[in-house]
């Protein structure tokens, strides 16, 4: 990877929120533990419960689950997802190493090659996973298998596999809005500030809770600028990149502008916590459960570690991101973290790499325990995370065009603005300068509109 843009990523806070050998497919037999070549091993020829089952290896996965690792976690912990896993493969050992500065040591250690077998795949350039990462198979069969197999796909070859898939929305507190007399969800930017000022009002709440101080939790609101702010499949990866001004107000309330404006506006009208240098991520969770938040803006995985974190489960709801298009709400629609396996370690880790894949997307059930989606296409259970999106639509971003798969990498790197790759300061900058009352959002999009149009130009990409 180029030292520039490891630099950059450096300086967004986060690595963040989806190898070059191929590993071996079973022989004819059934089993591939004799040893299949390498470059033959293909997720989608593995079987599960009949292939491997004789395979003695120990690999280690890498991940930034370190809730999952406490004996005390309310859920399914990772010892009890090894364990599972080991009734049908007892053979294969799983050491599980979690982080929790996961977002910032994870491509420190991927550059070092010191990770392990798996690992959760951070921001690298597309066009460096083949230095590090063993592909799964041609994008074309992955995705025959696997929902947004292209979220890691390079150049026709798929490097990753969600652990689950999400629909982007808000967190909210069924009682607190109760409380503040709110009936029916806010589908605009307008409503949901007018609700905010409802709760303050109304309740003892926090009505927006920005999580401010963990830094990586700020990236969430990245995750709203495809599907969810446009309705548009394209625009994450083919539009906007062309777009020399992104962050300008369209005027109907939809697009990157009005999805940053209701933070700043949250914020500078009083309607966050007192002093957000001071908030607190595990905590937040306690507090929300308590009716002490009113909504936090996160992916949908945190739905069920809310539910898990107090007495009132049932109080902890997810609502579609407050943005309408042409009266219609939209949820963009993707993968989680990736597993991806290290394209250096020896052939029959790579095996038992991609049978534990395999088998946590397809058997373990770790998608719906987590209140998300399920990878495996054929897994179509919908938790009840997403009970109250009713009409709305969900949208899976496209992946870029044949030839631009590196734009929005080239881009980000050279504005610095790093959207839906780690830019937790820039949407932190938003909750500084709105508590301060030092600049104007509108000033701060200009700003923006100028980095990412300099990046544009520096990499000669054409506006459209």
């Amino acid at each position: 990877m180029k030292l520039k843009k490891v630099m950059a990523l450096l300086m967004a806070g986060t690595m963040v929120l989806s190898m070059t050998a191929c590993g071996g497919s079973k022989d004819e037999g059934g089993s591939g533990s004799d040893g299949a070549e390498a470059s033959d091993l293909k997720y989608t020829d593995i079987v599960l419960g009949e292939d491997y089952t004789d395979l003695e290896e120990t690999i280690t996965f890498y991940n930034n689950r370190t809730d999952m690792a406490q004996d005390d976690y309310p859920g399914t912990t990772w010892a009890d997802y090894v364990a599972e896993f080991n009734k049908v493969y007892p053979g294969i050992t799983v050491k599980v190493d979690t982080d929790s500065a996961f977002a910032d040591n994870s491509l420190l250690r991927l550059q070092g090659g010191d990770w392990g077998d798996i690992m959760f795949i951070p921001a690298v350039d597309k066009g460096d996973l083949s230095s590090y990462f063993l592909p799964y198979g041609s994008l074309e069969d992955m995705e025959k298998e696997i929902r947004c197999a292209s979220d890691w796909a390079y150049d026709g070859v798929s490097y990753g596999v969600p652990c689950s898939v999400e629909a982007q929305g808000v967190l909210y507190n069924k009682a607190v809005f109760a409380a503040a007399g709110i009936e029916e969800l806010p589908k605009t930017p307008e409503e949901f500030i007018a609700d905010l000022k409802l709760i303050k009002e109304k309740t003892d709440a926090i009505p927006l809770y920005t999580n401010y101080a963990a830094q990586w939790t700020m990236g969430a609101w990245d995750a709203y600028l495809g599907g969810s702010a446009t309705g548009d499949s394209a625009y994450a990866n083919q539009v906007m990149i062309h777009t020399a001004d992104p962050f300008s107000d369209p005027g109907d309330g939809t697009h990157a502008y009005n999805v940053y404006k209701i933070l700043y506006d949250a914020v500078a009208e009083g309607l966050t916590e007192d002093d957000y240098s001071t908030t607190d991520w595990e905590g937040s969770k306690t507090m929300m459960n308590n009716g002490e938040i009113g909504t936090m803006v996160l992916g949908s995985w945190a739905f069920t570690q809310m539910q898990q974190a107090g007495e009132h489960p049932d109080d902890i709801g997810y609502m579609s991101f407050p943005i309408s298009v042409n009266g219609k709400q939209y949820a963009t629609a993707g993968g989680n973290y990736n597993y991806g396996i290290n394209a250096e370690s020896s052939e029959t880790k790579q095996q038992a790499a991609m049978v534990f894949v395999k088998w946590m997307v397809e058997e373990s059930g770790y998608a719906f325990n987590e209140g998300a989606l399920s990878a495996d296409i054929e897994n179509n259970d919908l938790p009840a995370t997403y009970a109250d999106f009713g009409d709305v639509e969900l949208v899976y971003n496209d992946p870029a065009l044949e030839g631009e798969e590196d734009y929005l990498n080239m881009i980000n790197a050279d504005s610095e603005l790093m959207v839906n790759a780690g830019g937790n300061t820039k949407v932190q900058a938003i909750v500084e300068h709105a508590a301060n009352k030092d600049m104007s959002f509108d000033d701060i999009m200009a700003d923006w509109n100028q980095s990412w149009k300099d990046g544009m130009e520096y990499n000669d990409i054409e506006a459209k």
